[in-house]
């Protein structure tokens, strides 16, 4: 029993580390993303006013990447038609530097993302906030 319980403490500490998002901070910082983004659900309920710029953010986690109803840029839309699906850690991670994430999940030095705002502390906390006030699982 000692055995199973030191191989259980060892395999903890070999898992990656994922930061959780606390959703009622990202329901604030998403005020830096409105000017480009609105949330609004499919039956027209407005969650957040926003701009439109960029996407609606409605239901993005879970989403295919550059599916929603928008011009997205090639690279983008390559992710998504390369399996990209959007959760909580790999949004936080594109929000923090949209281009480098792009670069690296096509693993090409030329790609580019039409998002040229870097949120470089709060993405964790935007991605939750943006699941909970997405569809219901």
């Amino acid at each position: 029993m000692t055995r199973t319980f030191a191989a259980i403490i060892a395999l903890s500490f070999a898992a990656p580390a994922f930061a959780e998002g606390d959703a009622a901070e990202g329901e604030k910082t998403f005020n830096k993303c409105k000017s480009c983004h609105m949330i609004v659900a499919d039956d027209g309920t407005e969650i957040v006013k926003g701009g439109k710029t960029g996407p609606n953010l409605y239901g993005v986690i879970g989403r295919t990447a550059g599916t929603a109803d928008f011009k997205y840029g090639d690279d983008l839309a390559a992710a998504g038609e390369a399996g990209l699906v959007w959760d909580e850690a790999n949004l936080a991670e594109y929000t923090a530097d949209p281009r480098a994430f792009l670069r690296t999940y096509l693993d090409d030095s030329k790609a580019k993302s039409r998002m040229s705002f870097k949120l470089k502390k709060g993405g964790e906390d935007v991605a939750a906030y943006l699941a909970s006030v997405g569809p219901q699982s």
